[in-house]
């Protein structure tokens, strides 16, 4: 019953307020262009078995293996095609191959940073993403953001109103200890005296979905 009534007053406070929706962080934001700019090739994974790569007879880098030895900035380069044929110095033999198109034609600095973002993602978390993050995204503006904050720093509006402090969704120390079975466990069923269990309200696939996003706010 109680949580019920929480839930309830919950949802009032969402509706009674424009500010609902997650802002997009790096990660997020980079899962989104991989999927419409790499995956192709480099697989959902990152590990280069992507459709069209197999078709072409290409084989792409596995981003899972590479990415924990490349700095940020010959990533920039290798993503963007800067410097032409070298990347400091270096022949782009089994680094860039005329097969990968130079992104920095298409894509922003800023969306080049969110694709990296995404790739550190794929190269060290032990999490595989269940759901769709931009599902997941919709979800968390309209039921997490209001406790967790737009961001996910455990900053939102309900902290102004209530003494309570949400977990801060983008610190790794608190987050990757804890499984996906889990967080789904605690958003199904609730934690604490101020999160309430959305089962009934929330789907699996739902649940599943704000989950993934949840992971992606922690890279």
């Amino acid at each position: 019953m109680r949580a019920s009534v929480f839930i309830a007053f919950f949802v009032s406070i969402l509706m009674a307020s424009s500010a609902n929706a997650a802002s997009p962080n790096s990660a997020y934001e980079g899962q989104r262009i991989f999927a419409s700019h790499c995956q192709l090739c480099h697989g959902p994974d990152g590990k280069g078995g992507g459709p069209l790569a197999s078709n072409l007879g290409l084989t792409p880098t596995d981003l899972t293996r590479t990415i924990r030895s490349r700095s940020d900035t010959i990533l920039r380069k290798i993503i963007s095609g800067e410097d032409g044929p070298t990347i400091s110095g270096r022949d782009r033999h089994n680094i860039l191959t005329d097969a990968m198109p130079n992104w920095g034609k298409v894509l922003s600095d800023q969306q080049i940073d969110a694709l990296i973002a995404y790739m550190r993602y794929l190269g060290t978390s032990k999490h595989e993403l269940l759901g769709d993050p931009l599902l997941g995204a919709e979800l968390y503006g309209n039921y997490c953001a209001v406790c967790h904050g737009e961001d996910g720093y455990g900053d939102g509006v309900m902290t102004q109103i209530l003494d309570m402090e949400p977990l801060d969704h983008t610190n790794p120390v608190a987050m990757n200890p804890m499984t996906n079975e889990e967080l789904i466990q605690a958003i199904m069923t609730g934690n604490g005296e101020y999160m309430p269990g959305w089962e009934g309200l929330l789907s699996q696939e739902d649940v599943e979905a704000l989950v993934s996003y949840i992971r992606l706010l922690t890279q």
